[in-house]
């Protein structure tokens, strides 16, 4: 029978966004995880936009407005939209060095009964995603 777990966690100032999601999910064994819900703030951000080779960055103070994704102990796709102090917003593929500000409260939920893989299928250069059921 499926069963959804829940967690939930809070990153604190000067934390790396990516690296501090995937080692949790490294620690807990999550093999099909999603974002459920992420409110925080940034002071640096590090995001790749839409069919660009390279990330954009910058510094200053900007809020989370979304945090979305699959999670995975065989890798991570995750998406972000951040706002700056005039609210206007962008986003795009989320990438490390995105550096926790005041806080970052995110849930993280997971099916017990898949897991995701990330493996080249051929349809692009990139390692997709494959769900396997258990």
């Amino acid at each position: 029978m499926p069963q959804t777990r829940s967690y939930a966690i809070r990153l604190k100032p000067g934390d790396d966004l990516k690296k501090s999601i995937q080692s949790f999910v490294d620690a807990n064994q999550i093999e099909a995880g999603w974002i459920a819900s992420c409110a925080g703030s940034l002071t640096d951000y590090h995001i790749r936009f839409a069919n660009l080779p390279k990330g954009s960055r910058a510094s200053g103070h900007f809020e989370i407005i979304n945090l979305s994704g699959t999670l995975s102990t065989d890798g991570s796709h995750l998406h972000i939209s951040v706002s700056d102090g005039m609210g206007r917003m962008l986003g795009g593929h989320l990438l490390d060095e995105c550096i926790v500000y005041t806080t970052a409260e995110i849930v993280i939920q997971s099916a017990t009964n898949l897991r995701f893989i990330r493996e080249n299928d051929g349809s692009t250069k990139w390692k997709e995603l494959r769900v396997e059921e258990k």
